[in-house]
């Protein structure tokens, strides 16, 4: 049996709908808005298409994708992650044109990251515009919850001018558009997938924990999907067409005090990494970087060699994650 939302999960998405955009958005059921990717009969509805569940085993993994593709919006879902050992696996919920501009397509990621028994999933976000890979613009945090315990949401809202990533209605990373990133912010008509795969050449540990299919199948669970933007033609798209659908995003786009203020002790307590203080990759912090001093100071505590720019001799200095006690709230 499909384990349902908390009761407090479901009032958490009625005030999303309420407060974000002063209407309620509607829960899409599955033939409404999605399509089987790949993966057979590893693509499971559950309570009348409302809910779906993508499983990965020794044959395949599997996922899907709108049916739309959409310039800007609100893309949401509530889930829940596979439990036990879950290293080298990887789930994505995420927005991309890769099929139609494979040199230069854009992409906004949720990647959530397997481990091994007794260490917690990670969760990874990322964007990419024009094409643009060989700035990886990775995000990587460590989460209040458990999030194999039960469904959270998570949510990507995509306008003209920034992408704010939330999960169950707490901003947890913003990403403004600047002049200095022209054609890197993403910009194309983009469709929405949700997938699981095998990663495991890079997902746990750089590679050294793989996927143990002794525990398979992996199953991720998806619910509460909500499509909300400008569905586009992909050839012939206009987004003059999009205007007043934009307008209404970037209104709900606007953080309030409080959301930052629980944004930024979400950071405070579990960014594990952000590509803008990396001085092992970069010099010089990509354009749109905007630096925030204490967040510097605080991840080069965490990783001198990563973060401080300082060369790797003997064991590297490693400061131990928070424990659930200092954590448990935001």
């Amino acid at each position: 049996m499909t384990k349902l939302p908390s009761l407090f999960l479901v009032l958490t998405l009625v005030s999303v709908f309420v407060c974000g955009f002063g209407k309620r958005i509607p829960i899409l059921s599955f033939d409404e808005g999605y399509s089987q990717l790949f993966g057979d009969d590893n693509l499971v509805l559950h309570r009348d298409g409302k809910a779906v569940h993508l499983s990965l085993n020794e044959r395949t993994g599997s996922g899907f994708v709108s049916q739309d593709l959409y310039l800007h919006g609100y893309f949401s879902a509530s889930i829940k992650l596979p439990a036990d050992y879950t290293a080298g696996v990887v789930v994505a919920f995420y927005m991309s044109n890769g099929d139609m501009f494979e040199k230069n397509h854009d992409e906004i990621d949720f990647e959530f990251l397997g481990n091994i028994r007794g260490k917690d999933w990670r969760i990874q976000t990322n964007i990419y515009g024009n094409g643009s890979t060989s700035v990886g613009r990775e995000e990587r945090y460590n989460l209040w919850f458990d999030p194999a315990d039960d469904f959270h949401q998570y949510t990507i809202l995509w306008t003209d001018s920034q992408i704010i990533f939330y999960i169950d209605n707490v901003p947890i990373r913003e990403f403004k558009r600047t002049a200095a990133m022209g054609g890197d912010f993403p910009s194309k008509p983009m469709s929405l997938y949700a997938t699981i795969w095998d990663g495991s050449d890079w997902a746990t540990n750089g590679g050294k924990y793989r996927v143990n299919y002794k525990y398979a199948p992996y199953v991720a669970e998806f619910s509460d999907l909500i499509l909300h933007g400008c569905a586009v033609d992909p050839i012939e798209f206009s987004s003059k067409k999009c205007d007043t659908t934009s307008q209404s995003l970037e209104l709900s786009a606007t953080i309030t005090p409080s959301q930052r203020s629980k944004m930024d002790s979400f950071r405070r307590k579990h960014m594990t990494y952000s590509y803008c203080y990396d001085q092992t990759r970069y010099k010089v912090p990509p354009v749109e970087c905007v630096i925030n001093p204490r967040e510097a100071e605080r991840l080069k505590r965490f990783d001198p060699v990563t973060f401080g720019g300082r060369r790797h001799h003997g064991k590297r200095h490693h400061r131990s994650r928070a424990s659930r006690s200092e954590a448990d709230t935001i």
